[in-house]
């Protein structure tokens, strides 16, 4: 775990430096009070270079079956499940929640947090600690979605053509002409994150930690 008290040097180090890991989760929902943890993807970025194949993808078996044996707890939003392209069978063979933090905990440990759009995943990933009986790492978090809008602050003072920034991961790779991916994959999603991080890191110039913080 990287404590408080280190957070001042490991900012200074040189960001191509630091381990870090690149995250997504598929969500039956947007409200982490209410939504579940469908899917988890994970893949760590060494000295610029994506390693896929060090990886990590899992979904999160749901606690509970529906009435009828659909094997998803009543508290799931179906909708969310069918937007994910998952099937209630997928779900209920899947590994505990439990079982796939302790996964994300190994992962983190001592490295940094890259997800697109922190004020989504990151209360998801709280709560799933919370619920498994962990205490949250509190790594530091790269937000490739804060990126772009530093960019965009950055473009915007040399080019004064405002455009809307976007949101969504799609979106904001085609920004930079990266090739389209999966979408609604957590592993996808999570390369393409990764991916997005190298092209902002480049475009803003960033040599320390702290730049992309």
């Amino acid at each position: 775990m990287i404590r408080v008290g280190r957070r001042r040097g490991v900012a200074r180090r040189r960001w191509a430096e630091v381990d870090c890991w690149a995250l997504d989760l598929e969500m039956s929902g947007l409200d982490p009070a209410a939504g579940r943890i469908l899917a988890v993807g994970m893949v760590p970025l060494r000295d610029r270079v994506i390693r896929v194949g060090e990886g990590f993808a899992s979904l999160v078996r749901a606690d509970g079956p529906l009435p009828g044996g659909s094997g998803v707890s009543p508290g799931i939003d179906m909708s969310g499940v069918a937007a994910h392209h998952l099937l209630p069978d997928q779900l209920a063979a899947a590994p505990s929640l439990d079982e796939v933090v302790e996964e994300i905990d190994r992962r983190l440990d001592g490295t940094v947090l890259v997800v697109h759009a922190a004020e989504i995943d990151l209360p998801f990933l709280r709560r799933a600690y919370r619920d498994a009986g962990l205490s949250w790492p509190d790594p530091p978090v790269i937000d490739t979605l804060r990126l772009l809008r530093r960019h965009e602050r950055h473009r915007l003072a040399v080019e004064p053509v405002e455009m809307a920034i976007p949101g969504v991961l799609a979106a904001a790779r085609a920004r930079f002409g990266l090739p389209s991916h999966d979408q609604h994959d957590a592993f996808a999603d999570a390369v393409a994150t990764a991916e997005l991080l190298l092209v902002l890191a480049h475009r803003l110039g960033a040599r320390s930690l702290g730049d992309l913080l």
